[in-house]
């Protein structure tokens, strides 16, 4: 009904969000954002903004909650210096779900010695470990440098071991380590740039490979993804071609949703890989015996390099960002690439009011809402 009524109000529904509706009017651009009854409403015209929330309010039970802070477990302060979003509230409630309230904090949120064995007894508690793994998927909103400790934990959600859940505690003590930090958003250029990579039959059960990719606009990280590919690969070049594909699709969505939001994007995008021989194979519009047994999905990028919507280029292993995403790792290495994440603590200017946030009442910093 909600959504009806603002196509009726001239409202267009994005292609890129189902849950993002658009209306352009000459030079200004206004913004609904949904998520069931919770409203954000942002744009270039302040007075539209004041009078599309009087018609709201006419046909919809509405509460007008001001400047946005807090949307759905996520804290959000302005200020000269940027935008900084964190989930400290929320952590503070995982960490008090886990009894962890009080745990010594870690470093990293994952060990570089070898794999969890899997021979070890199985957990008794299921329900708490598959809990806490999925409020840690959320957690990853604005904490992206713990997505592939999340990932791993979530392959055993069916049937944890107690190694499972020792590794799970160690997230958990990095959380509690770093509580208060999160993505700091700065202004800069509008242009995207992926680094992709993948973490060849890193897994020691199926032997299956890990794709990891970061996609920034400016200095600041807007998507990222760190997933187990479906398939064994047969070769790094493999595994690092299947990661490409999936960040240049990833690129293409990207593009279109700013397009919608008349944000200017050059092309083609820059995206960065580790692997020579992967970016050879993709910019080569020929189909080697060795590609035939590759899902034709994954071809998908050879299409992008030929129509000139994404250029490959080479990275040293040393320099690849998206190596977070794919293997543990030290904790030196670890802390480096977390830091070009733009993940770190809240700046001098906000700490005050990010640790006040904490303890404020959920209900008097959400977006606008319909309550009934």
């Amino acid at each position: 009904m909600f959504s009806n009524y603002l196509l009726q109000l001239g409202f267009q529904s994005s292609k890129a969000d189902t849950s993002l509706f658009l209306l352009p009017q000459g030079n200004h651009l206004t913004l609904v954002l949904i998520y069931v009854d919770d409203i954000v409403i942002t744009g270039s015209d302040s007075s539209y903004i004041t009078s599309l929330i009087q018609k709201l309010s006419q046909r919809f039970v509405m509460k007008d909650l001001g400047t946005l802070n807090y949307f759905l477990g996520i804290e959000i302060t302005s200020s000269s210096s940027g935008i900084f979003l964190s989930q400290a509230k929320y952590a503070s409630e995982l960490l008090a779900k886990a009894g962890m309230i009080d745990c010594k904090g870690s470093e990293s949120p994952a060990s570089v010695k070898p794999g969890i064995p899997d021979y070890d007894s199985p957990l008794e508690d299921v329900s708490l470990y598959r809990t806490l793994v999925g409020s840690l998927q959320y957690l990853t909103l604005t904490r992206p440098e713990i997505s592939f400790s999340v990932n791993v934990a979530c392959q055993h959600m069916h049937a944890p071991k107690l190694s499972h859940f020792i590794a799970l505690k160690r997230i958990l003590r990095y959380i509690k380590g770093s509580i208060h930090q999160g993505l700091h958003f700065v202004q800069g250029p509008l242009t995207l740039t992926a680094f992709a990579d993948a973490d060849w039959a890193g897994d020691p059960v199926d032997r299956r490979s890990t794709t990891g990719y970061g996609v920034f606009m400016g200095h600041n990280l807007v998507s990222w993804c760190a997933k187990k590919q479906h398939t064994v690969a047969r070769s790094s070049t493999e595994a690092e071609y299947r990661a490409m594909a999936q960040t240049a699709s990833e690129l293409v969505w990207l593009q279109q949703l700013f397009s919608e939001l008349l944000i200017p994007s050059s092309t083609p995008h820059v995206l960065w890989c580790d692997n020579k021989s992967a970016i050879a194979l993709a910019c080569n519009p020929v189909y080697h015996a060795r590609t035939k047994h590759i899902e034709l999905d994954y071809h998908f990028i050879r299409e992008q390099v030929l129509n000139n919507q994404v250029v490959l280029y080479h990275i040293n292993s040393e320099a690849q960002l998206a190596d977070i995403f794919t293997k543990p790792l030290s904790v030196s290495r670890f802390q480096l690439l977390k830091s070009k994440l733009m993940v770190a603590n809240p700046p001098m200017c906000l700490q005050g009011s990010v640790k006040e946030s904490n303890v404020a009442d959920q209900s008097s910093t959400t977006a606008t809402s319909p309550v009934d």
